[in-house]
């Protein structure tokens, strides 16, 4: 069923979700081959769709053209990716990962007249009062 996910995943990122069988099998081969971190994610969300048959559940069409991915399969793989991003993921060493969201922009930095009036300039001198 892993494989079945990765078709599923590389159909989903290809323009209108279709791929010739040559860029298909090219993709998953890279995929597949590229270490246990993929292999794992797979593992991890075909465990979310037991049972899964893309093609007798209608996930993706087959032509001589090539396979497309349908919008059926678009929806289950959106679902079981959600399911799977809701569990914090535990790192081999026992540590967990703890998703961050990125810090607030800073306030804007005021330049030249714009700072407020009375307002020492940044290099400490006090100004003269305007004549």
């Amino acid at each position: 069923m892993s494989f079945q996910i990765s078709v599923l995943k590389v159909l989903a990122g290809y323009p209108e979700g279709r791929a010739s069988l040559e860029e298909l099998r090219r993709a998953v081969a890279i995929l597949i081959s590229s270490g246990p971190d993929w292999t794992e994610r797979t593992k991890r969300l075909a465990a979310r769709a037991p049972g899964l048959d893309i093609f007798t559940q209608a996930l993706v069409l087959r032509d001589k053209s090539g396979w497309q991915i349908t919008e059926a399969g678009r929806a289950l793989l959106a679902s079981i990716e959600a399911s799977v991003q809701k569990i914090i993921p535990e790192e081999p060493s026992g540590a967990v990962v703890l998703l961050v969201r990125p810090p607030a922009a800073p306030p804007p930095i005021q330049r030249g007249n714009e700072a407020s009036p009375g307002a020492s300039p940044p290099d400490g001198r006090r100004q003269r009062p305007a004549q």
